[in-house]
């Protein structure tokens, strides 16, 4: 693993063309949908807490182990389609890529698997489910639950490696706030594009192939 310099990827709308947690949403029928996506797109915004809405869409959804698998195997279908050469060409050239979400940590290890990231390189929500697969709980202490949370795992990873350069690339407000911590900040507009996100980001692109012009 190189040490020299990390670009750090947010994984829905950004690796993926979806939103994980309104994927899971679909199962549970077209109210529950609508209200999912509009708690997701407010917190996306920032027009509301990311903790004010992760523990609830949650205790709606209940989510089974199979459910979150199958988005593992949706997020591989919708990779965002430069994704696996960029991410192939940043290896090539000496970074390190890291996956940061707050999306689910079983659901996102497939895609990190088909795009060759390293699973130590994953950082994401772990689920917790009983003997059965039914959902139990979520790890309620882990930072990107919370606004704020991925500048803690930014800042983890920058004191673990010590790299050159960090990059984090992502298009929501919850990315937004990495930016004190990194070199530089992507906003990534393909799928959504946040208002406050393009107009504070370092570079705002719309195709992830853009990146190795950039850096």
């Amino acid at each position: 693993m190189s040490e020299g310099k990390i670009i750090i990827f947010d994984c829905d709308s950004t690796l993926s063309s979806i939103e994980g947690i309104d994927e899971l949403a679909r199962v549970a029928g077209a109210d529950v949908c609508k209200q999912i996506e509009q708690m997701t797109t407010a917190a996306m915004e920032g027009k509301i807490p990311l903790e004010d809405v992760f523990a609830r869409r949650l205790e709606i959804l209940q989510p089974s182990q199979t459910a979150v698998l199958k988005v593992g195997e949706l997020y591989i279908q919708t990779a965002e389609p430069s994704a696996l050469n960029v991410v192939t060409t940043f290896k090539q050239q000496g970074w390190t890529p890291f996956i940061l979400s707050a999306g689910y940590l079983q659901a996102i290890l497939p895609l990190a698997k088909y795009l060759g990231i390293d699973s130590d390189c994953v950082e994401a929500v772990n689920l917790f489910f009983h003997e059965d697969g039914s959902y139990r709980d979520f790890d309620r202490n882990y930072p990107t639950t919370r606004s704020g949370g991925k500048l803690e795992i930014v800042k983890k990873i920058h004191n673990q490696y010590c790299p050159s350069v960090m990059v984090t690339v992502g298009d929501g407000v919850s990315d937004l706030e990495t930016k004190p911590g990194v070199n530089k900040f992507v906003g990534f507009g393909r799928y959504a594009v946040r208002e406050k996100v393009k107009a504070q980001a370092d570079y705002f692109i719309h195709d992830l192939a853009e990146l190795l012009s950039l850096l």
